[in-house]
């Protein structure tokens, strides 16, 4: 049986080079798009439709939790104001190697491990306790070097791009 890897996606700018990366390693690639985090309900919509077209592109599967349901990311960050980045991405890889289980992934990673603006240590600590939790495998690679190819591939592609990392804390955090 092939490889097979479910990539959570955090949105189509990190999502393009991290797709390539893994299909280029010899893994069947499918995508996983769960962010429970990104408010408001309007930009939620607008990275996961921005996602949609690329991947239509790409003719990459995706996966896709059926509901926008927010209160799922607040249930999960409750009292952790200090630790609310690292508890949302665990939410994030708990789910996608959850769901990669269920549908007989042989491994799971996420487009998180390509930006430099996110936690890396926190991901890849939150990547081995789903993979302890699971029995999957969790791939690893530290993809921050590739950042801007993954964005250099999206820019003559339209493809709507924010400029918070999605959760309300920093939509205000960056002036929104």
């Amino acid at each position: 049986m092939m490889n097979s890897v479910l990539v959570h996606l955090c949105c189509v700018h990190c999502s393009a080079y991290t797709l390539k990366f893994w299909q280029q390693q010899g893994y069947r690639v499918s995508a996983f798009w769960f962010n429970p985090n990104i408010h408001p309900e309007k930009e939620h919509f607008l990275r996961l439709e921005a996602v949609r077209s690329l991947l239509a592109r790409e003719d990459i599967e995706l996966v896709e939790y059926p509901r926008y349901e927010p209160h799922v990311y607040f249930e999960s960050i409750k009292n952790r104001d200090i630790e609310r980045c690292s508890a949302c991405v665990r939410l994030r890889m708990q789910k996608t190697a959850t769901e990669a289980l269920k549908l007989g992934f042989t491994a799971f990673t996420s487009s998180l491990l390509i930006s430099p603006q996110q936690a890396h240590d926190e991901t890849v600590l939150a990547g081995d306790e789903a993979a302890g939790s699971t029995g999957l495998l969790f791939l690893y690679s530290d993809l921050r070097r590739r950042y801007s190819d993954s964005r250099v591939i999206t820019k003559g592609m339209d493809f709507y791009r924010q400029h918070y990392c999605g959760c309300i804390y920093s939509l205000g955090e960056a002036g929104g």
